[in-house]
């Protein structure tokens, strides 16, 4: 009995997995409203965002779809104490760096955002990689099967 209770997550586990649940839906939602964008909302744009959402190839949207969707998927698996968690947040964070490599690097992003346009990327892969460490210490204390 003693062993079951010690494989009980915690409560900050369940917290912390419904938080990344809300995050990652977020993700979808930004995913869902980007690749649905209307002629007429794209013309209200500034210039230089319009030409950045119109110029950004089929790869790095898929990268993009691959990491919330993934992300959403790896969430879900933890609150049903998936082992498969894992592996997902692993694709989730390999479209993460597919998706930030294009912004960044490929680009011109940071032009038009500047600095201060580097904040969210960060944080999306800070939580990409957290959310794989976070798996796997569930996997390794049990709470995963």
């Amino acid at each position: 009995m003693t062993e079951r209770m010690s494989n009980q997550p915690t409560r900050w586990f369940w917290i912390l997995a419904i938080a990344a649940l809300v995050w990652n839906l977020l993700g979808v939602m930004a995913y869902v409203m980007q690749v649905s964008m209307t002629e007429e909302a794209l013309a209200l744009l500034p210039e230089d965002q319009r030409v950045l959402y119109e110029t950004v190839p089929a790869w790095a949207t898929a990268a993009f779809a691959i990491a919330v969707f993934a992300g959403a998927l790896g969430c879900i698996a933890l609150l049903l104490r998936k082992s498969w968690a894992t592996p997902v947040f692993v694709l989730s964070l390999a479209g993460v760096l597919v998706q930030m490599f294009h912004s960044l690097f490929l680009s011109d992003a940071l032009e038009v955002y500047g600095a201060s346009g580097m904040v969210m990327p960060i944080l999306i892969l800070v939580i990409a990689v957290w959310l794989v460490g976070f798996s796997r210490s569930a996997a390794a204390k049990g709470w995963l099967t």
